[in-house]
């Protein structure tokens, strides 16, 4: 009997809105960017101020799965091990290298390679797990999805494209992601995905933080208002929330099956941020969204047929 994590339809729901709080970060960031008056080359604050958010939602997230789901939070040496693991590769080097590289990238180049999660997890998964191989379909809708994100962040005839080590950065970021998911994937068979999730946030965070620290000593304690603590609030909530869902969704599927919703995150950014930030939607990226869903439409709808025909 299928989990309700498995069934076609709540992993699809779940997924996009998953997708969606995560694609909301980008101008939320922005936008806390601008009223905390960081500079776009002031890496140690951008740090320290994602280390407060991580640490925030972690700390969060131990008091819901504590006081809401009733799961034991003690830290044991396994744990401790295995959580402080998670975390390095799911908060700590994922942000280090996203942030400093986003921040000497253009926009349009980082947009694309942030869409490349989806290819890095399912490559990974290819050599990491026997059950889930990548086969003509996966192909096709992975080429599908990847081709809109680059289609819906095409630039301008003005625009230059170059490859440096803001490019270099950003990958690295995409790659530890990948990876980081596949280890919560493995570690939930044996941890509940709420603490595990959380102290995971909460050992990459002081990292961030110490590396922020060590980049701008003595200039990294933030002046917050009501509106930017509204901001970090919201931020820690999305990835509280975001991590867990993630986490859960990865336990009881296969990662191809979930990884192509990633494409969704640069998208819904792309949309939030004309919303949010007065931004114009530019015309490719509503044509790169008609991709991004027809590779997943193709992906689950020949999924379904895969499993009825099993029963």
């Amino acid at each position: 009997m299928q989990n309700v994590f498995q069934r076609p339809w709540t992993v699809t729901f779940l997924a996009l809105f998953n997708t969606f709080l995560w694609g909301s970060a980008f101008p939320f960031i922005k936008l806390s960017y601008e009223a905390l008056d960081i500079q776009e080359h002031e890496y140690g604050q951008q740090l320290f101020f994602a280390g407060e958010r991580f640490l925030l939602a972690g700390l969060l997230l131990l008091v819901i799965s504590r006081l809401v789901f009733k799961r034991p939070i003690r830290l044991n040496v396994e744990k401790l091990k295995a959580y402080a693991h998670l975390g390095a590769f799911l908060t700590f080097l994922q942000y280090l290298f996203f942030y400093i590289g986003l921040s000497i990238s253009t926009g349009v180049q980082g947009s694309i390679i942030a869409g490349s999660t989806s290819f890095f997890q399912m490559a990974l998964a290819h050599f990491r797990y026997e059950d889930d191989r990548l086969n003509r379909l996966k192909g096709i809708a992975l080429t599908l999805g990847f081709s809109g994100i680059v289609i819906a962040n095409w630039p301008t005839a003005h625009a230059e494209i170059g490859f440096g080590i803001g490019e270099v950065l950003l990958i690295m970021a995409m790659i530890s992601g990948a990876f980081g998911n596949l280890i919560a994937k493995d570690y939930s068979r044996s941890h509940d995905v709420a603490p595990m999730t959380a102290w995971a946030m909460v050992f990459g965070s002081l990292g961030l933080l110490v590396v922020g620290y060590v980049l701008a000593p003595g200039d990294v304690f933030l002046p917050y208002t009501v509106t930017t603590l509204f901001f970090l609030l919201y931020l820690a909530l999305l990835s509280a929330i975001g991590f867990t869902l993630w986490n859960t969704l990865m336990k009881y599927n296969p990662v191809s099956r979930v990884s192509l919703y990633m494409f969704f995150v640069p998208l819904f950014g792309v949309v939030l941020s004309s919303v949010l930030l007065g931004e114009t939607i530019p015309w490719n990226a509503l044509v790169g969204l008609l991709f991004v869903i027809s590779g997943i439409y193709l992906s689950t709808y020949f999924q379904g047929k895969t499993n009825r025909a099993a029963r």
